[in-house]
């Protein structure tokens, strides 16, 4: 999988030049009317992961892949896409129009907010998309268009301001999201369950077929957790309906299913860099999980 994006290189995909060297600073921001990288020289955008986060409102019909999914929009939508999921987006449509923000995590980090990574909205595997109403967007259009003027102005101390819009916009989404989903654990089977979900995710994405899976199994995790295997498991299937076993094997083929469909690496190394040491185990174990061959697989 190439290189997570940065900054400059952003900045060359779709500008052809690089902003002011402060905008490269570690932890500055910037703000962008999208149509504005919309440009017929900006040239296709590269499914890849980036070194930063962004925020983006975005209308029209438009399409977003990332991981091994892929996400249709239509009307006004907030997203949240992070560094640590690779993504490329399309439009369906040519009345796109809306904004974004870039920004790294030394952005917030020092400011009293939690990590941007634990919120729900920046995830792996979180929603990263939010549809708006007409009122909605309005609302959400005035942050933007408070970030485009204060980025475009002198003040010095404009970037504290552009946090606060930033970090607006994340409570934005937040409040948008069902009660449900600000669910606190309330036994320590619950939270036992969850820190085992956030310790599988951590493996991801596999960035090079030398960078193997390396937590196999639920003993795996359990010796990572220090707990006894039997624990792990009675929490995990009482918590969330499925076994540690099915939790790992739905993710290595959801991952599987990424490295196919998005890189140039043989069948072989997709094998290993997954924890399978022959390639007919690895043939067997995405058989099992997709119905089909990982070869068969790559050609839809």
């Amino acid at each position: 999988m190439p290189k997570p994006e940065s900054l400059p290189a952003f900045y060359q995909q779709h500008f052809k030049q690089l902003p002011p060297a402060q905008q490269l600073d570690v932890g500055q921001a910037n703000v962008f009317r999208l149509e504005d990288a919309l440009a017929p020289s900006a040239g296709p955008v590269p499914y890849s992961r980036r070194d930063f986060y962004k925020i983006t409102l975005i209308r029209g019909r438009n399409a977003y892949h990332y991981a091994d999914k892929s996400l249709e929009v239509n009307g006004p939508t907030l997203l949240f896409l992070n560094p640590h999921v690779p993504y490329t987006w399309e439009a369906l449509s040519e009345d796109t129009t809306g904004f974004f923000c870039i920004f790294r995590e030394e952005f917030f980090r020092g400011w009293g907010s939690p990590s941007l990574i634990d919120l729900p909205l920046f995830q792996p595997g979180g929603k990263p998309a939010y549809a708006l109403t007409a009122a909605q967007d309005g609302e959400v259009s005035t942050l933007f268009e408070k970030m485009f003027a204060e980025i475009n102005s002198d003040y010095p101390l404009k970037y504290d301001l552009l946090r606060n819009y930033a970090s607006e916009l994340i409570h934005y989404a937040l409040k948008l999201r069902p009660s449900e989903t600000h669910y606190q654990h309330p036994d320590a089977k619950s939270r036992l369950a969850a820190v085992f979900l956030e310790l599988l995710e951590r493996q991801f994405p596999i960035e090079t077929p030398a960078r193997r899976f390396g937590l196999r199994s639920a003993s795996d995790f359990a010796r990572q957790l220090a707990v006894h295997i039997n624990h792990l498991n009675r929490c995990v299937r009482d918590t969330t309906g499925k076994t540690t076993t099915d939790h790992i094997a739905e993710r290595l083929a959801s991952e599987a299913k990424a490295l196919l469909r998005h890189t140039d690496w043989n069948i072989a190394e997709v094998g290993y860099s997954l924890g399978f040491d022959e390639p007919a185990h690895f043939n067997y174990f995405f058989k099992k999980q997709t119905g089909l061959a990982p070869s068969a697989f790559r050609r839809l």
